[in-house]
């Protein structure tokens, strides 16, 4: 019996058999059309879905797509996620067509013991973002009257104080979910207590998006590495010209802060010596590699360069712990893919331990054909997983402790 139904099950007299758990899935899935791009996320729900399924309980899973604005919105309907979870757990999954509403209450009254049920986003109802806790709370009301019991299994939104994340534990029996719990064992090994070398590897576009997580990282990690479009903030702070690259202005005084910070504790920031430039932001556009001190004003940086890809590989294969957030550079474009294969080639050669920290990191390697199973692995959340190394409080495992 795994650790999920274990806890449900003293919290609900000694069985989940027969009675209905709601399940905080995190099924935000990239969509075009009604075509799912990348279903790593749905895959990752299944284990705690079947683990309930087993038990005999009746399962309603509770998730959310894309940015709707507190109204049903067709192109962000899970609907087309209800088939792909039916196809990986080998059932059919009801789908309900609102949240709490008639065909909800209708599909949860149909449920025998082992079905599985959906319900449509749950952001399509305004009280689940809401910043008021008492229409937060109503819809949490709401959802919590469809069910017996709670878990939380969607580690990409535990870092959110939401009506399906936050308050409906307030309101039911509940227990962390097998995916959540991992997530969160692999987060302690790298804030608790790391085998060192211990390097992270940030990336992405913007350098405001991880200040925190870098000046939490000053004082664990022995050495950062910075590529994406975040490293011309970087270049920037120590002097260089970065052409039409991505530039944050106002973070560059916090940058300049940070590489002093490194010099004068020991933690090597490193930032690459060549880059991969193109005139414009295009797939097709023809790269040069230049030095990352001399990226002329009318070139964009799009990748780090192949000197730097090698020199980051190097690094991180010498690691024991490796925690990596953010593609090197637009690994979506063919031409300037290299610095970010490299690094995550490099990551499924660690001795040690290997953390995908998520969001684009996450869609890099799958995209770019790496087997899942090479890394140590990875993370469903990477705004939680960073917030976590932020030293940030998550509401929604906060309000599982009690």
């Amino acid at each position: 019996m795994g650790a999920t139904i274990e806890a449900l099950a003293s919290r609900l007299g000694g069985s989940v058999s027969g009675r209905r758990v709601l399940v905080r899935s995190d099924l935000n899935v990239p969509l075009d059309g009604e075509r799912i791009t990348d279903d790593g996320r749905i895959r990752a729900s299944v284990p705690t879905i079947e683990e309930l399924v087993e038990a005999g309980a009746r399962v309603i899973v509770m998730a959310h797509l894309g940015r709707p604005k507190g109204a049903p919105d067709p192109a962000y309907s899970l609907k087309p996620v209800s088939a792909r979870l039916g196809e990986l757990l080998g059932r059919p999954v009801a789908f309900a067509t609102d949240t709490v509403g008639e065909s909800a209450r209708g599909v949860v009254a149909g449920l025998a013991d082992g079905d599985v049920a959906l319900l449509e986003n749950v952001r399509f109802n305004p009280g689940e973002t809401s910043k008021d806790d008492a229409e937060r709370g109503a819809f949490a009301d709401q959802l919590a009257a469809l069910g017996d019991a709670f878990v939380s299994d969607g580690f990409g939104v535990v870092h959110r104080k939401q009506a399906s994340v936050y308050d409906i534990a307030k309101r039911l029996p509940h227990a962390m979910g097998e995916l959540v719990r991992t997530e969160i064992e692999v987060l302690r090994k790298l804030t608790e207590s790391p085998e060192r070398p211990y390097v992270v590897v940030l990336g992405g576009s913007k350098v405001s998006d991880k200040l925190a997580v870098i000046d939490n990282l000053l004082g664990k990690a022995d050495k950062l590495l910075i590529g994406g479009g975040m490293v011309f903030t970087f270049l920037a702070a120590n002097g260089h010209e970065v052409g039409k690259s991505l530039l944050e202005e106002d973070q560059v005084e916090t940058c300049r802060e940070y590489l002093q910070r490194s010099r004068d504790t020991g933690v090597e920031i490193v930032l690459p010596t060549d880059v991969l430039v193109a005139p414009e932001f295009k797939a097709e556009a023809p790269a040069t590699t230049v030095a990352a001190d001399a990226i002329p004003a009318d070139q964009i940086g799009l990748d780090i360069g192949p000197a730097s890809a090698k020199a980051f590989a190097a690094e991180i294969r010498q690691a024991r712990t490796v925690f990596w957030n953010g593609p090197m550079g637009v690994f979506e474009f063919e031409a300037f893919s290299g610095g970010t294969r490299a690094v995550a080639q490099a990551l499924t050669e660690v001795d040690g331990l290997s953390v995908v920290g998520g969001g684009d990191s996450a869609a890099a390697v799958r995209q770019l054909g790496f087997a899942e199973d090479a890394f140590g692995h990875i993370s469903t959340g990477g705004g939680a997983s960073l917030e976590y190394l932020e030293g940030k409080n998550l509401p929604g495992i906060d309000v599982l402790d009690d």
